[in-house]
C-alpha cells in the first residue's frame, strides 16, 4: 500500500524542490538586452497597474487599462529574450512532461488554501470589507469581460515575471527577487491581503518556475487561482 503522506512528498519534491532544468546561459549582449527590456517594462506595467487598482468599480477605463497592462506585461515578456515552456520530472522518476497536471493540482491546492482562508476571514468586516471591495469590479461591471481580462493578467504576469524578469535576475535570487518584486508591485492597491497574496502566488510559481526551467506551469497555477477565486470568492463572502 502507497502511503499518502510518501506520495505528497514525492510530489512536492517533483514540483517544488528538485531541479530539472538548469538556466541557460545567454551572451552577454543578450542578457542586457534582457535586463533593459524588463526594466522598462516593470516600470511601465506598475505605474498602469497603480493606475487600474484606483479605478472606481463600473467605471469604463477599467476594461481598457486592464487589458492595456494584459498587453504589457505579455509584450514585454516576449520581446526581452526567449521563454520556454519548461519540462516536469514525473514524481516516481519515470520520464518527464511538461508540467500541466504538477500545474493544476498546485493550483487548485492554492486556490483550496484562498478559498478556506477567506471564508475564516469573512465574519470580521476589517479583513472582509477589502476582499469584497476586489471583487466589485465583477458585480458591477460585465462579469465575462472581466474573467477574460483576469486570464489575461495572469499569463501576462507569469511571462513577465517567472519569464522574462527572472532570467533577467538569474542565479539562486531569481525566486527570492521575483517574489518580492511581484509582491511590491501590488501595494498601491492599498489592501495588505493583495499584497500577502501575491507574495505567496509568486513564491509558489517561482519555485515550480525553478524546477521546471519554464513558464507554462507557473501560467496554469496562476490560471486556476485567479479564476477560482474569481468564481468562487463571491459565493464563499455572500455566503457570510
Amino acid at each position: 500500500m502507497i502511503s499518502p503522506i510518501a506520495e505528497l512528498r514525492s510530489f512536492g519534491r517533483a514540483a517544488l524542490i528538485d531541479p530539472l532544468e538548469h538556466e541557460r546561459q545567454e551572451s552577454t549582449e543578450a542578457l542586457v538586452q534582457r535586463r533593459w527590456i524588463s526594466s522598462v517594462g516593470l516600470a511601465v506595467g506598475s505605474f498602469m497597474l497603480a493606475f487600474t487598482l484606483r479605478l472606481a468599480p463600473g467605471d469604463p477605463a477599467f476594461y481598457a487599462a486592464t487589458f492595456a497592462l494584459s498587453v504589457v506585461w505579455i509584450v514585454a515578456g516576449l520581446v526581452a529574450g526567449s521563454i520556454h515552456l519548461g519540462r516536469s520530472r514525473r514524481r516516481r522518476g519515470n520520464g518527464f512532461g511538461r508540467g500541466i497536471l504538477q500545474g493544476v493540482i498546485l493550483g487548485i491546492a492554492l486556490l483550496s488554501i484562498f478559498l478556506a482562508g477567506s471564508a475564516l476571514v469573512a465574519p470580521i468586516p476589517a479583513l472582509r470589507d477589502p476582499l469584497v471591495a476586489m471583487l466589485l469590479h465583477g458585480d458591477k461591471g460585465l462579469a465575462p469581460l472581466v474573467a477574460v481580462l483576469t486570464g489575461l493578467i495572469a499569463i501576462g504576469e507569469e511571462l513577465f515575471f517567472r519569464g522574462a524578469l527572472w532570467a533577467a535576475v538569474g542565479g539562486r535570487q531569481a525566486l527570492l527577487v521575483t517574489t518580492l518584486v511581484y509582491a511590491l508591485t501590488t501595494i498601491p492597491s492599498g489592501f495588505p491581503l493583495m499584497v500577502l497574496a501575491a507574495a505567496v502566488v509568486g513564491f509558489v510559481a517561482g519555485a515550480h518556475r525553478r524546477v521546471t526551467g519554464g513558464v507554462l506551469g507557473p501560467i496554469i497555477i496562476h490560471l486556476i487561482w485567479s479564476l477560482g477565486l474569481f468564481l468562487l470568492l463571491p459565493v464563499i463572502l455572500g455566503g457570510s
